[in-house]
């Protein structure tokens, strides 16, 4: 199996394809398994990298905090490992943010960004919506966390509600793609739209559907990744 010592954890990773390298980081308790469904149409053309963060999949998930950074931080020491030099990166959700996260503290590894149903501004402290209590209800549910431990999760989970760079969007100065779905509550749309504004010259191209549109509006989603890494 390709597991690697990345920082303080042993990390599981798959490498797809050959060609310019693309980073898909997964979401919130999502292995690299997530993305299954694009791989084979992405890996046609590039060389598709997925990998388990820290806390799911065969990766390890010391219970410890995790932060956003922290996580960033292993997604470029993964590069570094594999002898990468630089990458497009796609991150969904929580794999959003640490995306963003890598482009602020690691930039030169970082060739293009695609932000898909992602936000990057602290939800702590804010009122509670049906949504998000729903994903928090549905994550104590060992047939939705599957073989993920349920303190893993939570560090996860506490790492993403807490992580805020909105005043940090503009060092953002690679090409961006903001994919999003128009009905997400759990990644709320006006907060992408406002990650848009902040990040300058980024495009944004939005769906029909809520905060897991790229599963059901697969096709459109590889045409919009596919189309914006031929710019």
């Amino acid at each position: 199996m390709p597991i690697v010592k990345v920082n303080n954890i042993m990390m599981y990773y798959e490498i797809h394809g050959e060609g310019v390298p693309i980073v898909l980081i997964a979401g919130l308790n999502s292995d690299h398994t997530l993305y299954r469904g694009i791989v084979p149409s992405l890996s046609a053309k590039y060389q598709v990298i997925v990998f388990d963060n820290r806390g799911v999949g065969r990766t390890d998930k010391p219970d410890i905090p995790y932060t956003i950074e922290m996580m960033a931080d292993d997604t470029a020491e993964l590069l570094n490992v594999l002898d990468i030099e630089q990458a497009h990166i796609l991150g969904t959700s929580l794999g959003g943010r640490i995306a963003a996260a890598l482009a602020l503290q690691h930039p030169n590894c970082v060739r293009s960004l695609i932000l898909v149903s992602t936000i990057v501004k602290s939800l702590k402290g804010t009122p509670m919506t049906w949504a998000r209590l729903r994903v928090s209800l549905m994550l104590k549910l060992p047939m939705i966390r599957g073989s993920n431990p349920y303190y893993a999760v939570m560090r996860q989970r506490e790492a993403g509600l807490v992580y805020d760079c909105m005043d940090r969007l503009n060092e953002i100065h690679v090409p961006t793609l903001i994919l999003h779905g128009q009905k997400d509550k759990t990644a709320p749309y006006p907060l992408a739209k406002a990650m848009h504004a902040g990040i300058q010259g980024s495009h944004m191209q939005t769906f029909d559907g809520g905060h897991l549109f790229f599963i059901v509006r697969q096709k459109q989603f590889i045409e919009a990744i596919t189309d914006f890494l031929m710019l």
